[in-house]
């Protein structure tokens, strides 16, 4: 590992990775614990929160530039927030089926999958982590 990297990059990096990883932990203990309790709740805004500010801090990241400095991480981003409206939503509305679908999709597609996407070749989590 080769934190020199992480060290060294722009601060919006370094707090969107830091946010990632306690949202990868905050996600996995809502997936785990009993739903429907206060600490589920708890929890749960908290994941709100931080997947809010990883989106949110995405948009401060323009490493990866497809549409001039925007890339199709960016849009992930904007789903995401959308996404979370929904989850949000249907907790509300006592649509308990369509929040829990939705909010471990989230969490499958918007931090794990997403966050896997990172270690490929010549990405910087990959020269940190692996390279």
């Amino acid at each position: 590992m080769n934190f020199d990297i992480f060290v060294g990059a722009a601060i919006a990096i370094q707090i969107h990775i830091i946010v990632a990883f306690i949202a990868v932990i905050a996600g996995a203990l809502q997936l785990v614990l009993k739903k429907g309790t206060t600490h589920h709740r708890v929890i749960g805004w908290f994941w709100v929160l931080l997947m809010t500010a990883v989106s949110v801090s995405s948009f401060l990241i323009h490493e990866l530039r497809v549409w001039g400095a925007w890339s199709p991480i960016h849009l992930l981003s904007v789903f995401t927030l959308c996404i979370l409206g929904v989850g949000i939503w249907a907790a509300r509305n006592g649509r308990v089926k369509t929040h829990a679908i939705t909010m471990a999709a989230t969490y499958v597609f918007a931090l794990i999958l997403t966050g896997a996407l990172t270690l490929l070749p010549g990405r910087m989590m990959h020269h940190m982590l692996l390279g």
